[in-house]
Protein backbone atom coordinates (compact mmCIF):
# COMPACT_ATOMS: atom_id res chain seq x y z
CA UNK A 1 0.00 0.00 0.00
CA UNK A 2 2.95 2.34 0.06
CA UNK A 3 3.02 5.07 -2.58
CA UNK A 4 4.49 4.73 -5.55
CA UNK A 5 5.93 7.14 -8.32
CA UNK A 6 4.08 8.49 -11.26
CA UNK A 7 5.85 9.11 -14.24
CA UNK A 8 3.25 11.85 -15.15
CA UNK A 9 5.11 14.94 -16.01
CA UNK A 10 5.00 18.17 -18.47
CA UNK A 11 8.62 17.71 -19.35
CA UNK A 12 10.26 14.73 -20.44
CA UNK A 13 13.12 15.05 -17.56
CA UNK A 14 10.66 16.07 -15.21
CA UNK A 15 9.08 12.91 -12.89
CA UNK A 16 6.09 12.80 -10.13
CA UNK A 17 6.92 11.16 -6.60
CA UNK A 18 3.07 10.25 -4.66
CA UNK A 19 3.22 10.60 -1.14
CA UNK A 20 0.90 11.30 1.56
CA UNK A 21 -0.13 15.13 2.29
CA UNK A 22 1.29 16.06 5.75
CA UNK A 23 1.18 19.96 6.01
CA UNK A 24 0.03 22.25 2.72
CA UNK A 25 2.04 24.75 1.61
CA UNK A 26 4.43 24.68 -1.77
CA UNK A 27 8.21 24.96 -2.03
CA UNK A 28 10.48 24.60 -4.58
CA UNK A 29 14.45 24.12 -3.85
CA UNK A 30 17.49 22.03 -3.67
CA UNK A 31 17.35 18.25 -2.05
CA UNK A 32 19.59 17.86 0.91
CA UNK A 33 19.99 14.67 3.33
CA UNK A 34 21.09 13.95 6.44
CA UNK A 35 24.40 13.24 7.14
CA UNK A 36 25.65 9.91 7.47
CA UNK A 37 25.22 8.12 10.84
CA UNK A 38 28.11 6.27 12.78
CA UNK A 39 28.84 2.78 11.41
CA UNK A 40 27.36 0.23 13.70
CA UNK A 41 30.20 -2.41 15.18
CA UNK A 42 28.48 -5.96 14.61
CA UNK A 43 31.39 -7.32 17.65
CA UNK A 44 32.90 -9.33 15.17
CA UNK A 45 36.51 -7.60 14.68
CA UNK A 46 36.51 -5.77 18.37
CA UNK A 47 38.70 -7.94 21.10
CA UNK A 48 36.93 -8.97 24.18
CA UNK A 49 37.00 -6.17 27.34
CA UNK A 50 39.76 -7.41 29.84
CA UNK A 51 37.63 -8.43 32.90
CA UNK A 52 39.71 -5.83 35.05
CA UNK A 53 38.95 -3.25 32.75
CA UNK A 54 34.94 -3.90 32.09
CA UNK A 55 33.77 -1.61 34.82
CA UNK A 56 35.42 1.05 33.45
CA UNK A 57 33.89 0.25 30.11
CA UNK A 58 30.98 0.67 31.65
CA UNK A 59 30.97 3.88 33.29
CA UNK A 60 32.22 4.78 30.12
CA UNK A 61 28.90 3.49 28.50
CA UNK A 62 26.57 5.42 31.01
CA UNK A 63 28.41 8.85 31.10
CA UNK A 64 28.27 8.74 27.26
CA UNK A 65 24.23 7.87 27.79
CA UNK A 66 23.90 10.50 30.17
CA UNK A 67 25.31 13.15 28.02
CA UNK A 68 23.20 12.38 25.15
CA UNK A 69 20.22 12.39 27.68
CA UNK A 70 21.35 15.77 29.17
CA UNK A 71 21.87 17.70 25.36
CA UNK A 72 18.32 16.34 24.19
CA UNK A 73 16.99 17.86 27.92
CA UNK A 74 18.50 21.27 27.39
CA UNK A 75 17.07 20.84 24.06
CA UNK A 76 13.48 20.43 24.99
CA UNK A 77 14.26 23.24 27.23
CA UNK A 78 15.13 25.66 25.11
CA UNK A 79 11.89 24.29 22.34
CA UNK A 80 8.26 24.81 22.57
CA UNK A 81 5.23 22.78 21.28
CA UNK A 82 5.27 19.78 20.02
CA UNK A 83 9.18 19.92 19.69
CA UNK A 84 9.70 20.18 23.32
CA UNK A 85 7.39 17.02 23.64
CA UNK A 86 9.23 15.02 21.43
CA UNK A 87 12.86 16.18 22.93
CA UNK A 88 11.47 15.85 26.19
CA UNK A 89 10.34 12.12 25.34
CA UNK A 90 13.65 11.23 23.76
CA UNK A 91 15.80 12.48 26.59
CA UNK A 92 14.14 9.87 28.73
CA UNK A 93 14.29 6.83 26.56
CA UNK A 94 17.96 7.89 26.04
CA UNK A 95 18.23 6.76 29.86
CA UNK A 96 15.29 4.28 29.95
CA UNK A 97 16.41 1.37 32.90
CA UNK A 98 15.49 -1.09 30.65
CA UNK A 99 18.23 -0.80 27.52
CA UNK A 100 21.06 0.81 29.55
CA UNK A 101 20.46 -2.90 31.83
CA UNK A 102 20.49 -4.41 28.57
CA UNK A 103 23.73 -3.01 27.35
CA UNK A 104 25.53 -2.80 31.07
CA UNK A 105 24.67 -6.73 30.74
CA UNK A 106 26.49 -7.13 27.79
CA UNK A 107 29.87 -4.92 28.62
CA UNK A 108 29.57 -7.40 31.75
CA UNK A 109 29.70 -10.47 29.51
CA UNK A 110 32.95 -8.73 27.93
CA UNK A 111 31.87 -6.60 25.38
CA UNK A 112 33.20 -3.13 24.45
CA UNK A 113 30.56 -0.47 24.77
CA UNK A 114 30.00 0.26 21.10
CA UNK A 115 29.37 -3.58 20.25
CA UNK A 116 27.01 -4.01 23.52
CA UNK A 117 24.92 -0.12 22.61
CA UNK A 118 24.34 -2.13 19.22
CA UNK A 119 23.34 -5.50 20.67
CA UNK A 120 21.09 -4.55 23.05
CA UNK A 121 19.14 -1.52 20.94
CA UNK A 122 18.78 -4.47 18.34
CA UNK A 123 17.17 -6.47 21.29
CA UNK A 124 14.74 -3.73 21.61
CA UNK A 125 14.22 -3.14 18.16
CA UNK A 126 13.19 -6.17 17.45
CA UNK A 127 10.71 -6.48 20.22
CA UNK A 128 8.95 -2.93 19.44
CA UNK A 129 8.95 -4.23 15.83
CA UNK A 130 6.74 -7.11 16.60
CA UNK A 131 4.78 -5.51 19.56
CA UNK A 132 3.63 -2.69 16.48
CA UNK A 133 1.48 -0.15 17.26
CA UNK A 134 2.43 2.45 19.00
CA UNK A 135 5.27 0.86 20.84
CA UNK A 136 6.56 0.72 17.03
CA UNK A 137 7.27 4.15 16.76
CA UNK A 138 10.00 4.52 19.20
CA UNK A 139 12.16 2.26 16.93
CA UNK A 140 13.30 5.11 15.19
CA UNK A 141 13.63 6.92 18.30
CA UNK A 142 15.80 4.30 19.96
CA UNK A 143 18.43 3.63 16.68
CA UNK A 144 18.72 7.46 16.79
CA UNK A 145 19.79 7.28 20.55
CA UNK A 146 22.16 4.34 19.84
CA UNK A 147 23.70 6.72 16.97
CA UNK A 148 24.24 9.61 19.72
CA UNK A 149 25.51 7.31 21.61
CA UNK A 150 28.06 5.72 19.74
CA UNK A 151 29.35 9.08 18.08
CA UNK A 152 29.97 10.02 22.26
CA UNK A 153 31.93 7.04 22.66
CA UNK A 154 34.08 7.43 19.56
CA UNK A 155 34.17 10.85 20.12
CA UNK A 156 32.39 12.11 16.98
CA UNK A 157 30.19 14.64 15.94
CA UNK A 158 26.54 14.21 16.96
CA UNK A 159 24.74 12.92 13.73
CA UNK A 160 21.91 14.78 12.44
CA UNK A 161 21.06 16.90 9.67
CA UNK A 162 23.31 18.94 8.12
CA UNK A 163 22.89 23.24 8.09
CA UNK A 164 22.49 23.88 4.49
CA UNK A 165 23.97 27.09 3.22
CA UNK A 166 20.88 27.87 0.90
CA UNK A 167 16.89 27.43 1.71
CA UNK A 168 16.71 23.45 0.80
CA UNK A 169 14.48 21.21 0.95
CA UNK A 170 15.05 18.03 3.49
CA UNK A 171 14.41 14.60 1.80
CA UNK A 172 15.03 11.45 4.17
CA UNK A 173 13.77 8.12 4.41
CA UNK A 174 12.76 8.77 7.73
CA UNK A 175 13.49 11.29 10.23
CA UNK A 176 14.71 11.03 13.55
CA UNK A 177 12.25 13.57 15.75
CA UNK A 178 15.44 14.75 17.28
CA UNK A 179 16.55 16.29 13.95
CA UNK A 180 13.33 17.24 13.07
CA UNK A 181 12.84 18.81 15.76
CA UNK A 182 15.86 21.06 15.56
CA UNK A 183 15.10 22.49 11.86
CA UNK A 184 15.67 26.30 11.43
CA UNK A 185 12.68 26.46 8.76
CA UNK A 186 14.31 29.64 7.25
CA UNK A 187 16.81 27.17 5.77
CA UNK A 188 14.75 24.06 5.58
CA UNK A 189 11.66 24.79 3.85
CA UNK A 190 10.14 21.54 3.29
CA UNK A 191 10.61 17.85 4.12
CA UNK A 192 9.59 14.32 2.29
CA UNK A 193 10.14 11.05 3.74
CA UNK A 194 9.88 7.56 2.26
CA UNK A 195 8.60 6.25 5.52
CA UNK A 196 6.12 7.95 8.27
CA UNK A 197 2.70 8.68 8.48
CA UNK A 198 0.44 11.68 8.34
CA UNK A 199 0.61 11.90 12.06
CA UNK A 200 4.19 10.75 12.56
CA UNK A 201 6.57 12.95 14.46
CA UNK A 202 7.72 13.99 11.27
CA UNK A 203 5.04 15.82 10.10
CA UNK A 204 3.74 17.21 13.53
CA UNK A 205 6.69 18.70 14.11
CA UNK A 206 6.70 20.25 10.49
CA UNK A 207 2.90 21.83 11.59
CA UNK A 208 4.36 23.53 14.04
CA UNK A 209 7.75 25.45 12.15
CA UNK A 210 4.95 25.79 9.02
CA UNK A 211 6.78 23.85 6.28
CA UNK A 212 5.28 21.96 4.02
CA UNK A 213 6.13 18.08 4.14
CA UNK A 214 5.04 15.01 2.31
CA UNK A 215 5.38 11.91 4.19
CA UNK A 216 5.71 7.93 2.66
CA UNK A 217 6.53 8.98 -1.16
CA UNK A 218 7.35 5.80 -3.09
CA UNK A 219 10.65 6.26 -5.41
CA UNK A 220 12.03 9.14 -3.16
CA UNK A 221 15.25 7.19 -1.85
CA UNK A 222 16.28 7.99 -5.75
CA UNK A 223 16.52 11.45 -5.85
CA UNK A 224 20.33 12.47 -4.90
CA UNK A 225 21.05 15.96 -3.01
CA UNK A 226 21.60 18.97 -5.20
CA UNK A 227 18.07 18.06 -7.28
CA UNK A 228 16.00 20.88 -7.75
CA UNK A 229 12.36 19.46 -6.47
CA UNK A 230 8.99 21.02 -6.02
CA UNK A 231 7.13 19.81 -2.84
CA UNK A 232 3.28 20.07 -2.73
CA UNK A 233 1.94 19.34 0.56
CA UNK A 234 -1.73 19.84 -0.16
CA UNK A 235 -1.64 17.36 -3.19
CA UNK A 236 1.12 14.91 -1.52
CA UNK A 237 3.63 14.99 -4.56
CA UNK A 238 7.27 15.61 -4.61
CA UNK A 239 8.20 16.56 -8.21
CA UNK A 240 11.85 16.06 -9.81
CA UNK A 241 13.41 18.60 -11.86
CA UNK A 242 10.12 20.54 -12.72
CA UNK A 243 10.06 23.14 -14.94
CA UNK A 244 11.57 26.33 -13.16
CA UNK A 245 8.71 28.82 -14.68
CA UNK A 246 5.84 26.36 -13.77
CA UNK A 247 7.23 25.63 -9.71
CA UNK A 248 8.37 29.03 -8.94
CA UNK A 249 4.36 30.57 -10.31
CA UNK A 250 2.95 27.12 -7.74
CA UNK A 251 5.33 28.71 -4.74
CA UNK A 252 4.04 32.12 -5.01
CA UNK A 253 0.13 31.31 -5.39
CA UNK A 254 1.07 29.15 -2.25
CA UNK A 255 2.93 31.84 -0.37
CA UNK A 256 -0.09 34.32 -1.51
CA UNK A 257 -2.63 32.01 0.25
CA UNK A 258 0.07 31.77 3.90
CA UNK A 259 -0.01 35.82 3.46
CA UNK A 260 -4.08 35.33 3.85
CA UNK A 261 -3.76 33.48 6.31
CA UNK A 262 -1.17 35.46 8.36
CA UNK A 263 -3.96 38.55 7.79
CA UNK A 264 -6.78 36.70 9.39
CA UNK A 265 -7.12 37.53 13.06
CA UNK A 266 -10.77 35.34 14.08
CA UNK A 267 -13.06 35.31 15.62
CA UNK A 268 -13.55 31.70 13.71
CA UNK A 269 -16.46 31.97 10.94
CA UNK A 270 -17.57 30.81 8.03
CA UNK A 271 -18.07 33.58 5.19
CA UNK A 272 -21.94 33.88 6.02
CA UNK A 273 -20.97 34.07 9.74
CA UNK A 274 -21.62 30.43 10.83
CA UNK A 275 -19.29 30.69 13.85
CA UNK A 276 -16.99 28.21 14.88
CA UNK A 277 -14.17 28.14 17.18
CA UNK A 278 -10.69 27.87 16.53
CA UNK A 279 -8.53 26.40 19.14
CA UNK A 280 -5.15 25.45 20.08
CA UNK A 281 -3.57 22.37 21.44
CA UNK A 282 -0.80 22.87 24.04
CA UNK A 283 1.22 20.76 26.63
CA UNK A 284 2.21 23.59 29.32
CA UNK A 285 2.26 27.43 30.25
CA UNK A 286 5.17 28.14 27.36
CA UNK A 287 3.26 26.56 24.96
CA UNK A 288 0.04 28.28 25.81
CA UNK A 289 2.06 31.44 26.12
CA UNK A 290 3.04 30.88 22.72
CA UNK A 291 -0.22 30.24 21.57
CA UNK A 292 -2.19 33.37 23.37
CA UNK A 293 -0.13 35.42 20.76
CA UNK A 294 -2.01 33.81 18.19
CA UNK A 295 -5.73 34.07 16.93
CA UNK A 296 -6.46 31.15 18.80
CA UNK A 297 -9.76 32.05 20.94
CA UNK A 298 -8.65 29.65 23.38
CA UNK A 299 -7.02 26.27 24.12
CA UNK A 300 -8.99 22.88 22.64
CA UNK A 301 -6.56 20.24 23.98
CA UNK A 302 -4.33 20.67 27.21
CA UNK A 303 -2.24 17.69 27.28
CA UNK A 304 -1.58 17.28 30.79
CA UNK A 305 0.78 13.92 30.62
CA UNK A 306 3.44 15.36 29.00
CA UNK A 307 4.45 17.73 31.86
CA UNK A 308 4.64 14.76 34.02
CA UNK A 309 7.22 12.39 31.31
CA UNK A 310 10.52 12.96 33.09
CA UNK A 311 8.62 12.86 36.69
CA UNK A 312 9.91 9.25 39.08
CA UNK A 313 6.72 10.55 41.48
CA UNK A 314 3.42 11.91 41.12
CA UNK A 315 3.26 15.56 41.37
CA UNK A 316 1.57 16.84 43.87
CA UNK A 317 -1.75 18.08 43.92
CA UNK A 318 -0.39 21.85 44.93
CA UNK A 319 2.15 21.26 42.14
CA UNK A 320 -0.32 20.29 39.68
CA UNK A 321 -2.40 23.22 40.21
CA UNK A 322 -0.06 25.50 39.60
CA UNK A 323 1.01 23.65 35.87
CA UNK A 324 -2.07 24.25 35.55
CA UNK A 325 -2.82 27.39 36.39
CA UNK A 326 -0.12 28.90 33.77
CA UNK A 327 -2.46 27.39 31.14
CA UNK A 328 -5.59 28.98 32.17
CA UNK A 329 -3.57 32.29 33.14
CA UNK A 330 -2.55 32.42 29.38
CA UNK A 331 -6.05 32.32 28.12
CA UNK A 332 -7.44 34.54 30.87
CA UNK A 333 -11.42 34.22 30.53
CA UNK A 334 -11.57 32.34 27.30
CA UNK A 335 -11.97 28.54 26.98
CA UNK A 336 -9.23 25.84 28.21
CA UNK A 337 -9.73 22.22 27.83
CA UNK A 338 -7.73 19.81 30.10
CA UNK A 339 -7.50 16.47 28.67
CA UNK A 340 -6.59 14.26 31.97
CA UNK A 341 -3.10 12.37 32.01
CA UNK A 342 -3.69 10.17 28.45
CA UNK A 343 -0.85 8.07 29.51
CA UNK A 344 0.55 4.15 28.92
CA UNK A 345 1.42 2.91 25.16
CA UNK A 346 4.02 5.23 24.43
CA UNK A 347 3.80 7.59 26.61
CA UNK A 348 4.73 5.72 30.03
CA UNK A 349 4.79 7.47 33.48
CA UNK A 350 7.32 6.32 35.67
CA UNK A 351 4.75 7.16 38.72
CA UNK A 352 2.13 4.97 37.56
CA UNK A 353 3.21 1.29 37.06
CA UNK A 354 2.32 0.14 33.43
CA UNK A 355 1.90 -3.96 33.39
CA UNK A 356 3.58 -5.04 30.64
CA UNK A 357 1.18 -5.76 27.67
CA UNK A 358 1.49 -7.58 24.37
CA UNK A 359 -0.29 -4.76 22.80
CA UNK A 360 0.36 -1.66 24.89
CA UNK A 361 -2.25 0.33 22.06
CA UNK A 362 -4.95 -1.50 22.96
CA UNK A 363 -4.04 -2.02 26.86
CA UNK A 364 -4.34 0.23 29.77
CA UNK A 365 -4.35 3.69 28.51
CA UNK A 366 -5.93 7.13 28.88
CA UNK A 367 -8.81 6.70 31.70
CA UNK A 368 -8.16 3.28 32.06
CA UNK A 369 -4.99 3.87 34.13
CA UNK A 370 -7.14 4.97 37.23
CA UNK A 371 -8.55 1.45 37.72
CA UNK A 372 -5.28 0.44 39.39
CA UNK A 373 -4.10 3.43 40.38
CA UNK A 374 -6.93 4.39 42.99
CA UNK A 375 -6.41 8.32 43.84
CA UNK A 376 -4.91 9.83 40.47
CA UNK A 377 -7.98 10.77 38.73
CA UNK A 378 -9.26 12.18 42.14
CA UNK A 379 -5.59 13.79 42.97
CA UNK A 380 -5.55 15.90 38.82
CA UNK A 381 -9.04 17.40 39.70
CA UNK A 382 -8.33 18.55 42.79
CA UNK A 383 -5.56 20.42 41.04
CA UNK A 384 -7.50 21.31 38.15
CA UNK A 385 -10.59 22.66 40.74
CA UNK A 386 -7.54 24.46 42.49
CA UNK A 387 -6.26 25.66 39.55
CA UNK A 388 -9.41 26.93 38.37
CA UNK A 389 -10.29 28.83 41.61
CA UNK A 390 -6.75 30.94 42.06
CA UNK A 391 -7.35 31.75 38.53
CA UNK A 392 -11.10 32.80 38.24
CA UNK A 393 -11.42 30.27 35.04
CA UNK A 394 -14.19 27.59 34.24
CA UNK A 395 -12.08 24.77 32.75
CA UNK A 396 -13.87 22.49 30.76
CA UNK A 397 -12.07 19.03 31.37
CA UNK A 398 -12.37 15.73 29.38
CA UNK A 399 -11.11 12.17 29.66
CA UNK A 400 -9.33 10.07 26.72
CA UNK A 401 -10.17 6.38 25.79
CA UNK A 402 -13.40 6.45 27.05
CA UNK A 403 -15.02 3.18 25.33
CA UNK A 404 -18.82 2.94 26.80
CA UNK A 405 -21.15 5.37 28.48
CA UNK A 406 -20.48 3.99 32.01
CA UNK A 407 -17.06 5.03 31.60
CA UNK A 408 -18.36 8.59 30.68
CA UNK A 409 -20.90 8.30 33.77
CA UNK A 410 -18.43 7.57 35.97
CA UNK A 411 -16.10 10.44 34.61
CA UNK A 412 -18.65 13.08 34.25
CA UNK A 413 -20.20 12.54 37.88
CA UNK A 414 -16.65 12.53 39.98
CA UNK A 415 -15.45 15.53 37.25
CA UNK A 416 -18.90 17.76 38.36
CA UNK A 417 -18.27 16.73 41.98
CA UNK A 418 -15.24 18.87 41.65
CA UNK A 419 -17.54 21.58 40.15
CA UNK A 420 -15.57 20.81 36.84
CA UNK A 421 -17.59 20.98 33.58
CA UNK A 422 -17.56 16.98 32.36
CA UNK A 423 -16.27 15.39 28.56
CA UNK A 424 -15.08 12.82 27.13
CA UNK A 425 -12.86 11.91 24.34
CA UNK A 426 -14.27 10.32 21.02
CA UNK A 427 -11.17 8.14 20.19
CA UNK A 428 -12.74 4.76 20.30
CA UNK A 429 -15.07 3.64 17.20
CA UNK A 430 -17.28 2.43 20.02
CA UNK A 431 -17.45 5.76 21.50
CA UNK A 432 -18.57 7.23 18.53
CA UNK A 433 -21.52 4.59 17.46
CA UNK A 434 -22.63 5.23 21.12
CA UNK A 435 -22.13 9.59 21.30
CA UNK A 436 -25.93 9.71 21.72
CA UNK A 437 -25.74 7.99 24.40
CA UNK A 438 -22.84 9.28 26.01
CA UNK A 439 -24.01 13.12 25.55
CA UNK A 440 -26.74 11.84 28.41
CA UNK A 441 -23.99 12.34 30.84
CA UNK A 442 -21.06 14.85 29.48
CA UNK A 443 -21.67 18.48 28.24
CA UNK A 444 -19.32 17.93 25.36
CA UNK A 445 -17.45 15.62 23.03
CA UNK A 446 -13.66 16.22 21.07
CA UNK A 447 -12.66 14.26 18.59
CA UNK A 448 -9.24 12.44 18.71
CA UNK A 449 -8.73 12.00 14.86
CA UNK A 450 -5.34 10.44 15.45
CA UNK A 451 -6.14 7.23 17.51
CA UNK A 452 -10.04 7.16 16.05
CA UNK A 453 -8.64 7.18 12.56
CA UNK A 454 -5.94 4.15 13.75
CA UNK A 455 -8.58 2.51 15.78
CA UNK A 456 -11.34 2.42 12.73
CA UNK A 457 -8.50 1.65 10.14
CA UNK A 458 -6.43 -1.38 12.52
CA UNK A 459 -3.50 0.22 10.86
CA UNK A 460 -0.66 1.45 12.66
CA UNK A 461 -0.01 5.14 12.05
CA UNK A 462 3.39 4.87 12.27
CA UNK A 463 3.57 2.36 9.15
CA UNK A 464 4.58 3.50 5.88
CA UNK A 465 3.09 0.32 4.15
CA UNK A 466 -0.18 1.55 5.73
CA UNK A 467 -0.14 5.00 5.35
CA UNK A 468 -3.37 5.22 2.74
CA UNK A 469 -4.89 3.80 5.62
CA UNK A 470 -4.23 5.90 8.63
CA UNK A 471 -5.16 8.87 6.52
CA UNK A 472 -8.34 11.14 8.26
CA UNK A 473 -9.46 11.69 5.07
CA UNK A 474 -10.76 7.98 5.08
CA UNK A 475 -14.60 7.35 4.74
CA UNK A 476 -14.99 5.74 7.13
CA UNK A 477 -13.47 7.77 9.61
CA UNK A 478 -15.08 10.63 8.65
CA UNK A 479 -18.51 8.49 8.58
CA UNK A 480 -17.95 8.12 12.84
CA UNK A 481 -16.96 11.57 13.15
CA UNK A 482 -20.53 12.48 11.03
CA UNK A 483 -22.38 10.04 13.67
CA UNK A 484 -20.32 11.84 16.55
CA UNK A 485 -21.59 15.71 15.79
CA UNK A 486 -25.03 14.37 14.79
CA UNK A 487 -25.39 13.28 18.14
CA UNK A 488 -23.92 16.81 19.27
CA UNK A 489 -26.04 18.77 17.39
CA UNK A 490 -29.30 16.81 18.20
CA UNK A 491 -29.09 18.07 21.82
CA UNK A 492 -27.21 21.01 21.50
CA UNK A 493 -23.93 20.22 23.06
CA UNK A 494 -20.84 20.92 21.20
CA UNK A 495 -18.41 18.59 19.92
CA UNK A 496 -15.23 19.65 18.83
CA UNK A 497 -12.24 18.24 16.85
CA UNK A 498 -8.45 18.28 18.48
CA UNK A 499 -6.65 16.14 16.64
CA UNK A 500 -4.35 16.23 13.33
CA UNK A 501 -6.82 16.25 11.12
CA UNK A 502 -8.03 20.14 12.42
CA UNK A 503 -4.64 21.29 10.72
CA UNK A 504 -5.96 20.68 7.96
CA UNK A 505 -7.86 23.41 6.22
CA UNK A 506 -9.38 21.65 3.40
CA UNK A 507 -10.89 18.75 6.29
CA UNK A 508 -11.50 21.13 8.61
CA UNK A 509 -14.18 22.88 5.96
CA UNK A 510 -15.32 19.39 5.75
CA UNK A 511 -15.52 18.67 9.58
CA UNK A 512 -17.79 21.57 10.11
CA UNK A 513 -19.88 20.72 7.50
CA UNK A 514 -20.56 17.46 9.08
CA UNK A 515 -21.43 19.39 12.31
CA UNK A 516 -17.89 20.27 14.11
CA UNK A 517 -18.57 22.96 16.70
CA UNK A 518 -15.10 23.91 17.09
CA UNK A 519 -11.19 23.17 15.89
CA UNK A 520 -8.33 22.79 18.19
CA UNK A 521 -4.20 22.58 16.52
CA UNK A 522 -1.31 23.25 16.73
CA UNK A 523 -0.60 26.84 17.13
CA UNK A 524 0.62 27.36 14.00
CA UNK A 525 -2.11 25.59 12.19
CA UNK A 526 -4.51 28.36 13.53
CA UNK A 527 -4.14 30.55 11.23
CA UNK A 528 -4.45 28.90 8.03
CA UNK A 529 -7.13 27.00 8.98
CA UNK A 530 -9.46 30.52 10.16
CA UNK A 531 -8.68 32.09 7.26
CA UNK A 532 -9.60 28.85 4.84
CA UNK A 533 -13.29 28.77 6.86
CA UNK A 534 -13.82 32.44 6.31
CA UNK A 535 -13.73 31.91 2.53
CA UNK A 536 -16.12 29.32 2.54
CA UNK A 537 -19.61 29.04 3.04
CA UNK A 538 -21.71 26.73 5.77
CA UNK A 539 -23.30 25.50 2.89
CA UNK A 540 -20.14 24.94 0.94
CA UNK A 541 -18.60 22.88 3.91
CA UNK A 542 -22.09 20.57 3.84
CA UNK A 543 -21.49 19.94 0.42
CA UNK A 544 -18.21 18.93 0.61
CA UNK A 545 -18.68 17.00 3.59
CA UNK A 546 -21.66 15.38 1.79
CA UNK A 547 -19.32 14.72 -1.16
CA UNK A 548 -16.28 13.39 0.47
CA UNK A 549 -18.83 10.85 2.80
CA UNK A 550 -20.31 9.88 -0.69
CA UNK A 551 -16.41 8.20 -2.02
CA UNK A 552 -14.64 4.83 -1.34
CA UNK A 553 -10.98 6.38 -0.49
CA UNK A 554 -9.43 9.36 1.08
CA UNK A 555 -7.73 10.49 -2.22
CA UNK A 556 -11.59 10.35 -3.70
CA UNK A 557 -12.33 12.05 -0.51
CA UNK A 558 -10.06 14.82 -0.52
CA UNK A 559 -10.66 15.34 -4.29
CA UNK A 560 -14.00 15.49 -4.16
CA UNK A 561 -14.44 17.66 -0.76
CA UNK A 562 -11.53 20.40 -3.04
CA UNK A 563 -13.37 20.36 -6.22
CA UNK A 564 -16.65 22.43 -4.16
CA UNK A 565 -14.08 24.09 -1.65
CA UNK A 566 -12.59 25.76 -4.92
Amino acid sequence: MSATPSSTSLRPTETVLQGIPAVAGVQYAPVIRPGARPTVDDGSAAAAVDESNRQGEAARFTTAAAAVAERLRDRAAHASGAASEVLATTATLAQDRAWIAATEKRIGEGNPAVRAVTAAVDQFVTMFTQLGGLMAERVTDLRDIRDRVIAELNGLPEPGVPVPEVPSILCADDLAPVDTAGLDPALVVALATTLGGPTSHTAIIARQLGIPCVVAVGGLDAVPAGTMVMVDGSSGTVTVEPDEAVARRAVELARGQAELARSWHGPGATADGHAVAILANVQDGAAARAASQTPAEGVGLFRTELCFLNRSTEPSVDEQAEIYGEVLGAFDGRKVVIRTLDAGSDKPLKFVGHPDEANPALGVRGIRIADGNPGILTRQLEGIAAAARATGSAPWVMAPMIATPAEAKAFADETRSHGLTPGVMIEVPAAALLADRILEHVDFLSIGTNDLTQYTMAADRMSAELATLTDPWQPAVLALVAIAAKAGVAVGKPVGVCGEAAADPQLACVLVGLGVSSLSAAAAAVSGVGAKLAQVTLAQCREAADAALATATAADARAAASAVLS
